[in-house]
């Protein structure tokens, strides 16, 4: 597939996301959410590629929110399918990706954008970083998991306050607040965020599959995390990433996974 808003760079082991909407300060309109889920995907069912780094081009924004121009006139019907159809084709299928994804938020991450840098598995940004979630202030609330994953990251209250009022934050306070893992200037943050990929790509796939889907078990309403911890542990037994990662422990070598 050919995209338009989206560029994909396969490196060794990993690949680059970035979607590429400059004039638009990279929001997402329907074709790109669509472009991303395809790369996703081809990604997904890509046995070399172990883990996806997603960011924006430019300084100036990762993704500066969603494109108000596609959804000024919808009604309720429509607006109910188009957040619906976000999460399914975006936002949960980031969360439940099997293999790490790691946001690089450099410049704005607003309303929809945010909600994509938290659907990520991980978050790092630059100095220059704004966050926030604008929607109140079109009449709106966040549509894209934001009302839900803002509060496992930073807490109910913080969360409500930051939707309400629809203020945007910097760097150093959504570092603070627990919002970015860590904070770099703008030169520094592809190298880092390739750097946290090359300390994951010394583990197991298979492990880190299983501690993604375990964590994010916690999450969810009505499964016991506990027990979906238990069950993915006890498959890695069956992994030959088992087999290599225990055989040079005992060796006293580096596995190869």
């Amino acid at each position: 597939m050919a995209y338009e808003n989206v560029v994909v760079n396969h490196e060794e082991q990993y690949s680059i996301i970035t979607i590429n909407r400059p004039k638009q300060m990279n929001a997402l309109n329907k074709q790109t959410i669509e472009e991303l889920h395809h790369a996703l995907t081809e990604l997904n069912a890509d046995e070399n590629v172990r883990a996806v780094i997603i960011t924006g081009s430019g300084e100036k924004a990762f993704v500066a929110g969603a494109d108000i121009k596609e959804f000024a006139n919808f009604n309720i019907s429509e607006g109910t399918e188009l957040a619906a159809r976000g999460h399914e084709l975006l936002f949960d299928y980031v969360e439940n990706f099997n293999k790490p994804v790691i946001a690089a938020v450099n410049g704005f991450a607003l309303g929809g954008g945010l909600e994509l840098a938290m659907a990520c598995h991980i978050r790092v940004a630059s100095y220059n970083a704004k966050l926030g979630l604008p929607e109140t202030g079109l009449g709106l609330i966040p549509g894209y998991g934001g009302t839900q994953r803002l509060a496992r990251l930073i807490g109910h209250g913080r969360a409500i306050e930051m939707i309400t009022t629809a203020q945007m934050i910097d760097a150093e306070r959504a570092h603070e607040m627990g919002l970015v893992n860590h904070l770099y200037t703008a030169d520094e943050l592809m190298t880092e965020a390739v750097n946290l990929v090359k300390k994951m790509l010394k583990n197991s796939p298979n492990a880190l599959k299983s501690a993604i889907r375990s964590v994010n078990a916690g999450y969810r309403t009505g499964i016991d995390g506990y027990k979906v911890e238990i069950e993915e542990f006890g498959k890695c037994f069956g992994t030959k990433d088992f087999v290599e990662g225990t055989t040079a422990f005992l060796e006293k070598r580096k596995p190869s996974f």
